[in-house]
C-alpha cells in the first residue's frame, strides 16, 4: 500500500490561514512572491473544490493596525474564492485556540489537514504544530504559503523567504506533516474524495 493510498482514505479539509487585506497595509509586505504563491493557492483551492473537499478561511483579528476589525481590513484579499464552506476568525497565531475549528472539522469526520496561507513561519506553521498535536494528519503546502524577508533580532543577520519556507519544511516534516507540493496534494486527494 502506498502512502498516497492511506492518505486517500483520510477526509481532508482545505484550512486557508490568513489571506487578507491586512498584510497589504504592513510595512514588511512585499508582492515579489505574491504572482507564484497566488497562482499555487488558487490551483489548490480550484483542485480541493473540484474534489469535494471543504474549504475553510480563517482571518486574523488583532488589536491594531490593519488587524482591527475596525480597520476594515480584516477581509480575504480580493483574489481568493469566496464561498468557504465556514469562516473563522482568530485571535492566536494558531487556527485552533479560540475558534471553535476544531469541533467544526471533528464533526465533519476530518481527519486530514491541508495548511496554506500567510504567513509560512508564523500561522501556518503554528496550526500545523497544533494540529498535529491534536490528532490530524497534516500536509503542509509550502508553495501555497506566503511569507516575507526577517532580519534576526540579535545578529542582524537577514533571511530570504526562500530559508524561511525551507526551516520551515525542515522542522515539520516528518514530525508534523507531510511536506506536498500543490500537484502531489491533488493526486493523494484522488479525484472523488467526498
Amino acid at each position: 500500500m502506498s502512502e498516497n493510498d492511506v492518505v486517500r482514505g483520510r477526509r481532508a479539509a482545505l484550512v486557508v490561514i490568513d489571506v487578507q487585506e491586512s498584510f497589504r497595509h504592513m510595512p514588511f509586505w512585499s508582492e515579489a512572491d505574491l504572482p507564484a504563491f497566488r497562482e499555487a493557492l488558487l490551483r489548490l483551492d480550484a483542485g480541493c473544490r473540484q474534489r469535494g473537499v471543504p474549504v475553510v478561511h480563517i482571518f486574523h483579528v488583532g488589536q491594531a493596525g490593519p488587524f482591527t476589525e475596525a480597520s476594515g481590513y480584516v477581509r480575504a484579499l480580493d483574489w481568493l474564492p469566496g464561498s468557504p464552506d465556514v469562516c473563522f476568525f482568530k485571535h492566536t497565531h494558531n487556527a485552533f485556540s479560540d475558534t471553535g475549528l476544531d469541533l467544526w472539522l471533528r464533526r465533519r469526520g476530518i481527519e486530514r489537514l491541508i495548511i496554506a496561507g500567510i504567513r509560512t513561519e508564523q500561522c501556518c506553521e503554528t496550526t500545523t504544530r497544533v494540529g498535529s498535536d491534536i490528532g490530524y494528519e497534516i500536509d503542509f503546502v509550502s508553495e501555497a504559503t506566503l511569507t516575507f524577508p526577517m532580519t534576526h533580532p540579535l545578529s542582524g543577520r537577514s533571511y530570504s523567504t526562500a530559508k524561511i519556507k525551507e526551516h520551515a519544511e525542515l522542522v515539520l516534516a516528518g514530525r508534523f506533516a507531510r511536506i506536498v507540493s500543490v500537484d502531489d496534494c491533488l493526486a493523494a486527494l484522488g479525484e472523488g474524495h467526498a
